[in-house]
């Protein structure tokens, strides 16, 4: 994990990388489990008898499940010492280029995009590309806009 002193500190650093997460495994129950809560239960995720002769030879997570651990990956990844408080102000761009197979790993690595002052803080755009192990294409790339406050 990147840990950087003052806010201001990243300022200098649009269009760099500023951290990379830990891997995390993207098992059947975790799957499962978010299909419950989301009450997506279509059988691409959840019937691994019927997904094993579907198009990926196995069930898939759900793309929202990939964007849901965005804020797990941020914490892993790196942290500001200065300041009290971040707040997820929302996305520009979203996209799936790739699925995620049951029993993949996945990890992000965060590229800073802009950083603008705001009252008490500052906003930053962040491109997150979301890697899955033992693949040369993302299974998610987004920008998120977090609000980091002093």
């Amino acid at each position: 994990m990147k840990t950087f002193d003052k806010l201001a500190d990243m300022a200098p650093l649009i269009g760099q990388e500023i951290g990379l997460s830990d891997w995390v495994k993207i098992d059947q129950t975790r799957i499962q489990r978010f299909a419950d809560a989301t009450d997506d239960q279509q059988w691409i995720h959840t019937d691994p008898a019927r997904a094993a002769a579907g198009p990926f030879g196995a069930t898939i997570a759900h793309g929202f499940l990939t964007l849901s651990l965005l804020p797990k990956f941020f914490a892993e990844s790196y942290r500001v010492s200065e300041t009290r408080m971040g707040i997820n102000y929302g996305l520009n761009k979203v996209r799936f280029p790739a699925p995620v197979p049951v029993d993949s790993r996945l990890r992000a690595r965060f590229k800073l995009l802009s950083f603008d002052a705001i009252s008490g803080g500052a906003q930053l755009c962040v491109e997150v590309t979301v890697e899955r192990e033992g693949s040369d294409k993302p299974v998610c790339v987004a920008e998120s806009l977090t609000r980091q406050y002093v």
